[in-house]
């Protein structure tokens, strides 16, 4: 018996879906999802409604969190419930109704007939009843990670999608919030997993926005994008803010210089923003230093 309440199963197509606050439309989707799934697993994220009661009537195997932890803690359970029962292939969606279960079945094709290992309900157009702030801040985050994933991904945003069982037993989420779509596909890029997308719609009329600040969205994946890039390549991040930080110190050095032998004074202001930008420019070359050190240990010692 694993800790999440049931034996290794053979189960083949689980639909893991983290889930908050959303009674009014997880009896929707758990009944479309069940269709076409051997397992419909809802992760009740500390849900201060009857969201996990009404998924567990429905025959929905819940995890339920005490408090609420965030949307990467509900992935996370989704990834290791198909691992620990067997799964083939993992399909996430969201709880609130916005993607239509009833294509699920077009994402489990493309992973099974392509040999790939996530395939991405992409969004290639602007919803009709999508508001548009959201559609432009998730354009701009998406290009955010395509710095890292090349291009690979157009809706790296996107929560609909399907997993190997290969990405089921290698991708772990550490992101706890809104930012765990993003790591995920990039730790997926970065293992030369191969990734595809398939165009799906998505529906927003109605749907309840408060649990999804679009500020606190887009700074969550932005931050998380930024921690990922700086653990991959920490000689890269750290190394170009490093320059940038001694460039400024050394023009206002310069500056520093030049006003005391035209004037015989310092200009405090500016010595400082010298001293400042020099302290941590060094911080910052020795951080990328040692990360990159500590990083390649660890990399050596996994490999052998």
């Amino acid at each position: 018996m694993s800790k999440y309440g049931l034996e290794q199963g053979a189960l083949k197509i689980v639909v893991g879906i983290p889930s908050y606050n959303v009674e009014r439309t997880i009896a929707k989707v758990v009944i479309r999802a069940r269709e076409h799934a051997d397992s419909v697993l809802v992760v009740d994220d500390g849900s201060k409604d009857d969201t996990g009661l009404i998924a567990k009537s429905l025959g929905a195997v819940v995890i339920t969190h005490e408090k609420n932890l965030g949307k990467g803690a509900g992935l996370r359970d989704c990834f290791e419930w198909a691992k620990q029962n067997g799964a083939d292939i993992l399909v996430t969606l969201d709880a609130d109704g916005q993607h239509d279960p009833s294509k699920i079945p077009s994402l489990t094709d493309a992973l099974t007939d392509s040999q790939a290992d996530v395939v991405v309900g992409s969004r290639t157009a602007r919803p009709a009843d999508m508001p548009r702030y959201r559609w432009i801040g998730e354009r701009a985050l998406d290009s955010v990670t395509r710095v890292k994933v090349g291009g690979k991904v157009v809706d790296a945003q996107s929560g609909f999608r399907a997993y190997s069982r290969r990405a089921i037993e290698n991708l772990a989420v550490a992101e706890f919030g809104m930012g765990a779509d993003s790591e995920i596909i990039m730790k997926a890029d970065s293992s030369g997993m191969r990734i595809i997308e398939v165009p799906v719609a998505s529906m927003y009329a109605g749907l309840d926005s408060s649990t999804h600040n679009p500020v606190m969205h887009a700074l969550d994946v932005f931050f998380s994008v930024l921690k990922f890039i700086s653990i991959r390549h920490p000689l890269l991040f750290y190394g170009g803010f490093s320059i940038i930080s001694l460039t400024i110190s050394l023009i206002y050095g310069l500056m520093t210089l030049d006003y005391y032998q035209r004037w015989g004074r310092v200009v405090t202001n500016i010595a400082l923003v010298s001293v400042a930008s020099g302290i941590l420019g060094f911080l910052a070359l020795f951080t990328g230093i040692i990360l990159f050190t500590l990083i390649t240990v660890v990399r050596e010692s996994s490999s052998r």
